[in-house]
């Protein structure tokens, strides 16, 4: 368990401390309305599971932007420092990071940065096998924090990479946070490509959120599971069930862990009780018009670039200048 205490802001944006993984799950499940940070999802099993959603029919987010970093890799490409080196935050899966290293002779180096270990360390032996000329070095990190840029890439000009609208899982304010960090560690003169949800009809979030296949349930009860793994819980997952809506005043769409019945839970030698139909609150996910995402970046020190979108999903090209 990471000891380092940082500030971190609970789904409704209340200043809290994260202490690591059993401190912050017993802080969530000790609130009035109960909530747990949305990070710890991806566990091995979880960022697989991931994975399948990104597969789904309802699930439009990843075709979209896919579709649009192919459509203009070149553009996208055309904006990159010559020798540079390719910072990826939250990387996971590299299917997005290949289409860029495929579209431009500029990266001479890719950083993934990702809190999933045991995952990343898969993705970059394929990796490594597939681009055997590239020079890969991962970083086991929350990219939240201040994460290091490895010092072997450090006199390279950076490109940030932060796709699949993940800065949306963040309150705006703790977004433009993290941009701010981002241009911290990027430093003068890079480029951040990053993937924003775009504002649309709530009933292809509910779709997209809600997978016909249960695929997105199995995703968000895994929480839980990895609880009672690692922190000697004893959730029933049989007792909870997944719930995901769009909350039009606040531009989200939120998921919730549902109680089916008055239950108590031991997580750490504490025991929580829960009322039936009571939520735990585990991830948000913020939508933005081209505008209101580009005032962000901007408001957070970067000069605006490029826009591509599908009207579905935006991707956007920032400048530290």
């Amino acid at each position: 368990m990471d000891s380092q205490a940082v500030a971190i802001r609970t789904p409704e944006g209340v200043l809290t401390v994260d202490h690591g993984f059993e401190a912050d799950v017993v802080a969530g499940l000790s609130s009035r309305g109960k909530w747990l940070p949305s990070k710890y999802f991806y566990d091995a099993e979880g960022s697989a599971l991931f994975e399948r959603i990104t597969g789904t029919r309802e699930y439009y987010v990843a075709r979209s932007e896919i579709s649009i970093l192919n459509s203009n890799r070149l553009e996208i490409g055309s904006l990159f420092p010559s020798n540079c080196a390719l910072v990826e935050f939250g990387a996971g899966s590299s299917r997005k990071s290949r289409i860029l290293l495929g579209a431009t002779a500029s990266i001479a180096a890719y950083v993934p940065i990702d809190i999933s270990g045991e995952f990343l360390e898969r993705d970059v032996a394929k990796l490594r096998h597939d681009f055997p000329h590239l020079a890969v070095h991962p970083v086991v990190c929350d990219f939240t924090r201040d994460c290091d840029v490895p010092e072997v890439v450090g006199s390279l000009p950076r490109v940030g990479f932060f796709p699949g609208s993940t800065i949306g899982n963040l309150h705006p304010y703790e977004a433009g946070r993290l941009l701010r960090k981002f241009k911290k560690a990027l430093g003068k003169g890079a480029v951040l490509v990053i993937g924003a949800d775009l504002i649309k009809d709530s009933r292809i979030f509910s779709a997209a959120y809600d997978d016909a296949g249960g695929a997105t349930a199995r995703f968000n009860l895994n929480l839980l599971k990895r609880i009672n793994r690692e922190l000697d819980a004893d959730f029933n997952l049989k007792a909870f069930k997944h719930r995901a809506f769009f909350n039009e005043a606040k531009k989200r769409v939120e998921m919730h862990l549902v109680s089916m019945c008055p239950q108590e839970v031991q997580v750490g030698g504490r025991v929580f009780q829960f009322l039936a139909g009571e939520t735990i609150h585990t991830e948000n996910s913020y939508k933005y018009t081209m505008k209101s995402f580009q005032d962000l970046a901007v408001d957070s020190g970067w000069s605006v670039a490029a826009f591509w979108t599908d009207n579905l999903f935006g991707v956007h090209a920032f400048i530290n200048r």
